[in-house]
């Protein structure tokens, strides 16, 4: 049997070429992909010095054999060795764990009243797709927002194609009805262009066109067009004022990395057409402290070499090889690509922000107990969410036997229950017992607010039941047009004992089982039992205040003071029930007609 030789000897007869080197341990597993414009040099320095950092000492103990691929330049090996670090995950290497795809805002054309919607995937569908945004929550935020300006619609064609009376979006003026013919097609699109412009970051263009709008429909003493013009545009300006980024013609990501005690957190602002529409939050996997010129230099092949990739990217640190991350990022995305870390004037304001968000974070993070971070990871793993959930809501409903049914809804976010944003919702109208009704009309009622702008929408909506309440659930969603939104239905097993729930997440056709031992689903447990909670101390109390309700205060004609004097007069309620018409209008201020009135009332023959 050959014997292997060393890995210093298998250096040495590398050749001078660029490529890719993979370590290899004892057990034939890799434990570090790198790159190299000289393989020789490169691989030959890990053994012909020492090592001041101890995760190279370690990892150079544990080479047993190295592995090369030679390239034809030094910006393939750069992108070879991105793809093999995210297929082979090397123990060494400094790791991006959310590498999810982002969420678009997509405009569909080809029709006479093309669709606005959220939108991940593969961009295939004939249309306009604006972004990327940092996550889903951006994106519904933003449509929000554009619902409110240019009312276009949001609804599936399917659905636009069977309306045959206008929906609730346009009753909140959120759509302008084009399913029942409402608006022509010259108007919608109008509308249309508009919302395009907007998207590019045109706003004083469309600021300008409705002014000119406005000013013709005045002229026109048309003055209900001339105030919706008007509003039109006060909402634009306030969009500017509250996201505007001045001097931008371009979009760009601006990028601070801060790490400490082993972690670190790469905070993502990103500017598209104009506006600020979000941050986002990355917490690389460090092996030992690294500085943030390292992660970065980690961050962004693998962050970018497989997605969008902006004109300009601003960066908090400079980074080893950044003309050859330049080269390999307009070599992928087809468009030149600059990286900035000396900057001044806007960028650098933009760049202080990013720097502070991403050291709030970190200290947030590093501050919050571990046990809550790992079940947020646990559950972001367990469901294959996109990102790291942020904000969860919780909905169950509470009622004894159909009586003063109450729904819940109890909200956690990265430091746990954010009881402040809890709600509650008495349920009317909905027949007693009829648990899917009571679920419709809470969720109905929640989401109408959050599509008007009244609250946060979560990343994870939580459902107290089955397989029936989540059906039930989409349907009320898709009327509202909330889309982007993962929805899971926990229900209780047969033996309704804690730790064998069925979750059943929206969109996956099997059910989802957790151990009883998962962190995931200790956070599930948790937040569906304070969403039971707190739905129980609800019914408790509207169902007391039912039974120490009086019927005589059902009774406009009778104040405060003939209630109690009648009260008084017979001594209870139930004396009173007893007493005929007469008796009762014998007490002063009672005429014969109310003595009826009140009659009537006790004995339930009041309309």
């Amino acid at each position: 049997m050959t014997e292997r030789p060393e890995p210093k000897a298998i250096a040495a007869r590398l050749p001078n070429r660029p490529g890719v080197y993979r370590m290899l341990d004892a057990a034939g597993q890799v434990i570090y992909v790198g790159k190299a414009s000289s393989l020789r040099r490169r691989v030959g320095s890990y053994f012909s010095k020492r090592h001041d950092s101890p995760k190279v000492a370690r990892m150079v103990a544990q080479v047993a054999d190295i592995e090369v691929t030679v390239t034809a330049s030094e910006s393939e090996a750069l992108i070879l060795e991105n793809s093999l670090i995210k297929s082979l995950r090397p123990r060494y290497n400094i790791m991006l764990r959310d590498d999810k795809s982002y969420p678009y805002i997509y405009l569909s054309k080809g029709e006479a009243f093309p669709r606005l919607a959220f939108h991940r995937g593969a961009r295939k569908a004939p249309g306009r797709y604006f972004g990327p945004y940092p996550s889903a929550g951006a994106v519904r935020d933003s449509l929000a927002l554009m619902q409110r300006i240019f009312p276009l619609r949001q609804c599936e064609d399917t659905v636009f194609r069977a309306r045959t009376r206008p929906c609730l979006q346009y009753q909140i003026k959120r759509c302008t009805g084009p399913c029942v013919g409402l608006i022509g097609p010259d108007d919608y699109a109008v509308d249309v262009r508009h919302a395009e412009l907007f998207l590019e970051g045109k706003n004083e263009l469309v600021i300008g066109e409705l002014a000119a709008r406005m000013s013709q429909a005045a002229a026109l003493l048309d003055f209900e067009q001339a105030a919706r013009l008007r509003d039109q545009i006060a909402a634009l300006r306030r969009v500017q004022e509250q996201q505007g980024i001045e001097g931008v013609d371009a979009d760009v990501d601006v990028i601070a990395c801060a790490s400490r005690q082993g972690v670190a957190c790469v905070e993502v602002l990103f500017i598209r057409g104009g506006r600020s529409v979000g941050t986002r939050s990355f917490f690389p996997r460090l092996v030992d402290d690294a500085e943030p010129d390292s992660v970065l230099a980690a961050f962004l092949p693998q962050h970018y070499l497989d997605g969008e990739v902006p004109a300009e990217i601003v960066i908090s640190h400079a980074v080893p090889d950044q003309e050859l991350l330049e080269t390999a990022l307009a070599q992928v995305s087809g468009h030149k690509v600059r990286l900035a870390a000396a900057v001044r004037g806007d960028r650098a304001k933009w760049l202080r922000l990013a720097r502070t968000n991403a050291a709030l974070v970190l200290g947030r993070r590093l501050a919050s107990s571990a046990s809550l971070r790992e079940r947020y990871e646990a559950l972001q793993e367990a469901l294959g969410l996109d990102s790291l959930p942020q904000r969860l809501e919780c909905f169950d409903i509470s009622h004894t036997m159909g009586e003063a049914p109450v729904a819940s809804c109890v909200v956690f976010d990265a430091d746990g229950p954010a009881k402040s944003d809890y709600r509650r919702f008495n349920i009317e109208g909905v027949t007693g017992g009829d648990d899917y009704g009571a679920m419709a009309q809470a969720i109905e009622r929640r989401y109408t607010r959050l599509q008007k702008g009244e609250g946060k929408f979560p990343d994870l909506l939580l459902i107290d039941g089955g397989a029936g309440q989540l059906q039930r659930v989409k349907a009320v969603l898709d009327e509202l047009q909330v889309s982007g939104l993962a929805v899971l239905g926990v229900a209780k097993g047969e033996t309704r004992r804690p730790g064998a729930e069925t979750l059943l997440l929206l969109g996956r056709e099997q059910p989802i089982f957790l151990p009883p031992d998962s962190p995931a689903l200790h956070l599930i447990q948790h937040i569906r039992d304070e969403a039971h909670r707190f739905a129980i101390a609800g019914h408790r109390g509207r169902r007391q205040r039912a039974r120490n309700h009086s019927p005589l205060e059902d009774i406009p004609q009778l104040g405060p003071k003939r209630r109690r004097l009648l009260l008084t007069r017979f001594g209870g309620l139930q004396e009173l029930r007893r007493a005929g018409v007469d008796d009762l209008a014998q007490v002063p201020g009672i005429s014969h007609s109310l003595a009826q009135t009140v009659y009537d009332a006790l004995h339930g023959e009041l309309a």
